[in-house]
């Protein structure tokens, strides 16, 4: 069922008129192409694409009525979670996060705010077309009855307690409940996707029907309502909060490569916040199970971001297959982000080993040079720095190849918000960031 893609323009914007409530319409926002660039030979964004605004609770409800009571005057966002071809020129899938989210201090603790309980992570079907992207259809993501899964937090004491959009009200934890981030399509039209609560690997029908969801060993993850395999390797129980899998790739065999956002807490907080090593590891979708993991290693936060002096504030947000064994990894900061390219070596496989025991000291997290303990690391070659193309937005999350030379590239807005008390007003209506979702192509140097 095609989405009601309900236009709605604020005082802050220009207002389209003549456009029915319940229309999937094309969504025009500002933007054009980047201007040329200065050198022919450059990486330079060569088209520019808006989403303009779709409220969120019409969106939600025209795909399972009656899920959102109350939007807040949030759009539809967070399309930039990831970004796959979907076969036809300028159409690709996409797929929300958790939804809305943010952070408040409240007597000196973070809380973790869900301000549209309701809303469903769905698998989104977009259209570029000139400065615009057009919603083409929409898959909820439903639980084996066909209810939401939500992207409620699944379990107290491991994953952030959910709060309402003031930080004053807890909320139920929900175990069906997704943070979902990569996307890719099978040759069967099912979709795979990665969740950053498990963190999990989650198989879905056609239509968005979770069929399994893979978990680490030892998660223990009681009462959802689809069927949860245990199969990933239990070192994974150690993932950073809100730093699960966040990229997916699918390898021409069918195998899947997933990408753990952030090096794992081991043997703590402390060193996962400082560690430049996380890893990526291969699911053979025939087998369901991870045949393989690979130690990778970040660049130094400086080097990413010249900005940042952080080390916590890497991230693994995308990997793109390039055919055989290769893989387009993207280093990130919020503002910053580089590509590099690596190749899935068989001899640089690590599962298994004495680095997936958590009682092992030091642990791959801990060593400052794996490759002088004998961790065979990855080797990548620099494809392009993204914070030095002008026309590319920050917090790039999704990347999809269009063609040889071409990628296309789509943020995260956040679904328009900020952390902090700030983000809702007096009456709990949302103070809009401004950011859009944009998509940008970006064309590489000859020979990239």
């Amino acid at each position: 069922m095609s989405p009601h893609a309900i236009v709605r323009r604020r005082v802050r914007r220009p207002v389209a008129a003549g456009v029915p409530l319940a229309v999937a319409v094309a969504l025009v926002a500002a933007g054009t192409a980047a201007a040329a660039p200065a050198k022919a030979q450059a990486a330079h964004v060569t088209r520019t694409a808006t989403l303009g605004d779709i409220p969120l609770g019409a969106f939600s409800n025209a795909l399972l009525p009656g899920t959102v009571a109350d939007d807040r005057g949030v759009d539809l966002g967070g399309l930039g979670s990831d970004i796959y071809p979907a076969g036809r020129k300028g159409e690709y899938w996409t797929v929300t996060d958790r939804g809305p989210n943010g952070q408040i201090k409240v007597s000196g603790t973070k809380r973790r705010t869900f301000p549209v309980p309701g809303f469903d992570p769905a698998i989104v079907k977009i259209r570029v077309s000139g400065n615009t992207v057009k919603v083409l259809d929409a898959l909820p993501i439903t639980t084996s009855s066909g209810k939401a899964v939500t992207g409620l937090s699944n379990q107290q004491g491991r994953d952030e307690a959910p709060y309402s959009y003031d930080a004053q009200t807890a909320l139920s934890y929900n175990p069906n409940g997704l943070d979902t981030e990569g996307v890719v399509r099978a040759g069967d039209g099912s979709f795979w996707l990665v969740d950053e609560y498990g963190p999990s690997l989650v198989h879905v029908s056609a239509r968005g029907k979770v069929l399994t969801r893979y978990v680490p060993e030892g998660l223990h993850l009681t009462g959802t309502d689809y069927p949860v395999v245990e199969s990933l390797p239990a070192i994974l129980l150690h993932r950073k909060i809100n730093r699960g899998f966040e990229g997916l790739a699918q390898l021409p065999g069918g195998d899947l490569v997933m990408a753990l956002q952030s090096p794992l807490s081991l043997p703590d907080g402390d060193a996962g916040n400082a560690s430049l090593n996380t890893r990526l590891l291969r699911f053979s979708t025939k087998k369901k199970a991870v045949t393989a993991e690979y130690a990778y290693r970040f660049d130094p936060v400086n080097v990413v971001d010249p900005s940042e002096d952080d080390t916590s504030e890497l991230k693994i947000s995308s990997v793109v297959a390039l055919g055989g064994d290769r893989l387009l990894v993207e280093e990130r900061t919020d503002k910053a982000a580089r590509l590099q390219v690596v190749k899935l070596d068989r001899r640089s496989n690590i599962l298994g080993g004495r680095y997936d025991d958590d009682t092992t000291s030091p642990s791959l997290e801990q060593l400052d040079d794996p490759a002088v303990s004998g961790v065979p690391v990855l080797a990548k070659k620099l494809v392009v720095d993204l914070g030095t193309v002008s026309g590319v937005p920050q917090k790039i999350e999704g990347i999809a190849r269009v063609d040889h030379d071409t990628l296309a590239l789509v943020n995260d807005n956040d679904f328009g918000m900020t952390d902090g008390a700030g983000a809702f007003d007096a009456q709990g209506r949302l103070v809009d960031s401004g950011i859009e979702t944009t998509v940008v192509y970006l064309k590489l140097p000859h020979g990239s």
